[in-house]
């Protein structure tokens, strides 16, 4: 055999060859031009060499692979836009072909005459599970660490590589068309059980048991190339397929309100194929698969979901020169909601926590938080006694300062207040080391002025979480005006080590989500004083994508703490800094009517008694005289709740706030759910064009009011032609360096 780069072939006594992927360099298998190629050069010499019986397939990292390295499909992209301006039917004839090289490439191994076993060790996900579904036979080993899935319907894509073609000829069509369309994981078990994979084993003896099955007689023939082959889930056209795809397509639109092209295209892809022979089927996919990789919602979520999300998780904002900080002792103040889950999330990482509280009982509660957590991971099997006990020790519960000594960094989560915050600050700082960093978790003092009551400003930094903690992704680390290079760097460290992305913001009112979320409210209230009727309004939030109605949002906030925000922000800035009917209508809610939101069981819903579900406030509509509901327009409402969402955005950026268009795409998404299929509050205005986006902007400032006055800033790129990412081109320093 060859020699390879990324793999390594061994045959043995038996005949069988044992194929281990394992890419040098990187700790994740993936996809790329020269694996596919050197895969592609394997399976010609595993079919042409007569002594060899059949190949198993694993991986020799920790994963089998994490599938195709979208970056790839990037440059392909990036590629296929200059090409489309010279002639765009040859450009689309190409790539066409390159879309198909990974799916003729599968199709030819699991032809090849000989029986192909697929030894999945560890995570697999994308492609990788694609070629372990075009093998003859897939063995799992019987580990937590492995988890298999078609996940590309997350990054605006969708199985193109025989996914769609290969599990519905496997598993029931309904239970196929789940997984494809939610880019589900599943166990070794689950995935046993839908049929997707033909044993698990243990995990020593992963490889044996592959071995064993071309041992034992394996055919080399998928059951979809035999004569007589019947769909697991019947015929499309059938009484199982009549009572399927009607609800399918319904369900879908429920689900997406046809935001998302690809889940569409998984649909027509898996009911299309269905009806033909396999390579048919095969090439129906390969043609929604170039149609789906052109459009503007592919384009932005691979790069916001993707691209971006990985180079900030890896600290592509972490100043350089700071040596990487591996933490020993974390100190938690403030045992409340959010302070408990910081010290859980801290905790899940392995890092000893000192979480104190005004005494014992109140931070013996709030280590309880932990336990009651991983209970219900418990319960759901995905943790263990063990696990909790473990996880538990490492949470010292006290009121005693003195066992800060020692800490590397100390996250402040006390109330709201600042006088409260300063004594906790002092308390802090004089039993921490010189060289620790205080971080404080606020979400509306600025952190300039509570540096002030730090000796060491330079070790004083910001770091707001969201709520839930164990359940939100993103942490916003806010610059003080005298915040240091260490502080940041250490604040990103601690970030990526409880698995959570950071995005560097500067110091301002309510930072950059805050200010994002409020204006999504902000409309909301508006919307109600035209009287709009309250279901619409949440209903068209829905419809633009947003994961939660924005008077749910406030409810979930506290309509009580959407007025403090709005009497502070008068308090220091002005009355005219607030909008003065939505401060009566909010007033109203909270001081006439006592609905403060969810905590007390009534705000713009009412939340009755389990297992009945929150329903609107009835009296919403006594507020304000309603609207005929048929007069008014659905989508400007829809356009109203994303524009006003991403001007704010742009201002961020404007101001200086946010610096790099991939922290505010990214945390525009992780934090408050705008809108995924967009690539974020800045795609979204990219992936329309800055011109046509002003001219939104300015026909909805006429219709509805001065919050959709465009930024200079954006009237400019308009007039320019410019992007986010080429006005803010995130890369340029490396560019620099390269040159």
């Amino acid at each position: 055999m060859s020699t390879y780069t990324n793999f390594k072939v061994e045959t043995d006594a038996d005949g069988i060859a044992l194929v281990t992927w394992d890419m040098p360099g990187r700790s994740m298998n993936v996809f790329t031009e020269e694996v596919m190629r050197e895969l592609d050069k394997i399976v010609d010499e595993v079919k042409a060499d007569a002594a060899i019986k059949g190949a198993v397939i694993t991986s020799g990292k920790d994963s089998f692979s994490g599938g195709a390295d979208l970056t790839m499909l990037q440059r392909m992209l990036g590629v296929f836009a200059k090409e489309k301006l010279k002639d765009a039917d040859k450009a689309t004839k190409a790539l066409f072909d390159n879309a198909g090289y990974m799916s003729q490439l599968f199709r030819k191994l699991e032809t090849s005459g000989k029986p192909w076993v697929s030894a999945i060790n560890g995570t697999c996900m994308g492609g990788a599970f694609e070629l372990s579904l075009s093998c003859h036979a897939r063995v799992a080993a019987d580990s937590d660490k492995v988890k298999m899935a078609l996940p590309e319907i997350k990054v605006g894509l969708f199985p193109g590589a025989g996914g769609t073609q290969r599990v519905p000829r496997l598993a029931d069509t309904q239970a196929a068309l789940q997984m494809l369309t939610s880019g589900q994981n599943l166990s070794p078990a689950k995935a046993k059980a839908m049929n997707l994979i033909t044993a698990v084993a243990p995990a020593d003896k992963l490889v044996e048991a592959a071995k064993d099955l071309i041992k034992g007689g394996l055919k080399p023939v998928q059951p979809w190339d035999e004569k007589g082959f019947k769909l697991p889930g019947g015929p499309v056209y059938s009484a199982a397929g009549a009572n399927l795809w009607p609800p399918a397509i319904a369900i879908l639109r429920r689900e997406t309100y046809g935001n998302y092209p690809a889940a569409s295209a998984i649909l027509k892809c898996v009911y299309e194929g269905l009806l033909v022979p396999f390579d048919t089927a095969l090439r129906i996919e390969q043609r929604y698969f170039t149609e789906i990789m052109q459009t503007t919602e592919a384009a932005m979520m691979i790069r916001s979901l993707f691209v971006s999300l990985q180079e900030l998780n890896k600290g592509a904002r972490r100043p350089e020169g700071v040596p990487e900080t591996k933490f020993k002792k974390i100190g938690v103040l403030g045992a409340g909601f959010m302070g408990a889950g910081i010290a859980y999330v801290t905790a899940q990482a392995g890092i000893p926590v000192v979480l104190i509280d005004r005494d014992i009982p109140a931070a013996e509660k709030g280590k309880a938080h932990s336990a009651g957590l991983m209970d219900g991971l418990i319960k759901k099997g995905r943790a263990t006694a063990e696990q909790k006990e473990k996880l538990l020790a490492l949470i010292t519960a006290t009121d005693d300062y003195a066992l800060l000594d020692g800490c590397d960094m100390v996250v402040e989560a006390v109330f709201e207040d600042s006088e409260i915050k300063k004594g906790v600050t002092e308390k802090a700082e004089a039993v921490l080391k010189p060289a620790a960093i205080f971080a404080s978790n606020t979400s509306t003092i600025p952190i300039t002025s509570l540096a002030t009551n730090s000796k060491r400003p330079k070790n004083f930094v910001g770091i707001h979480f969201f709520s839930p903690v164990d359940k939100m992704m993103l942490v916003e680390i806010i610059l003080g005006k005298k915040t240091g290079d260490k502080a940041v760097a250490m604040a990103i460290d601690y970030v990526r080590a409880i698995r959570k992305t950071p995005i560097v913001v500067n110091d301002t009112r309510g930072f950059y989500v805050n200010r994002c979320v409020l204006r999504y409210m902000s409309e909301s209230y508006q919307m109600l004083i035209e009287g709009v009727p309250p279901a619409m309004i949440e209903n068209a939030a829905k419809m633009a994508g947003m994961p939660v109605g924005p008077l749910a949002l406030t409810d979930e906030t506290a309509v009580d703490l959407a007025q403090k925000i709005m009497k502070q922000t008068i308090r220091d800035l002005g009355e005219k800094a607030v909008d003065q009917e939505q401060f009566a209508l909010i007033n109203t809610m909270v001081d006439t009517h006592g609905r403060f939101g969810r905590k007390n069981g009534k705000g713009f819903y009412d939340y009755p008694a389990k297992p009945a579900k929150k329903k609107l406030w009835p009296g919403l509509k006594d507020l304000y005289k309603q609207q005929d509901p048929d007069k008014i327009d659905v989508e400007v409402l829809k356009q109203r709740f994303l524009v006003t969402i991403a001007l704010e955005a742009a201002r961020v950026m404007e101001e200086g706030i946010v610096v790099d268009p991939r922290e505010a795409d990214v945390g525009s998404i992780l934090a408050f759910g705008f809108a995924p299929y967009t690539g974020g509050a800045l795609s979204y205005i990219d992936g329309m064009g800055a011109k046509a986006f002003v001219k939104l902007a300015k026909d909805l400032q006429k219709q509805y009011g001065k919050q959709f006055k465009a930024p200079k800033l954006l009237v400019d790129m308009a007039e320019k032609g410019e992007t986010f990412y080429q006005r803010f081109n995130p890369y340029k320093d490396e560019a620099k360096k390269a040159a």
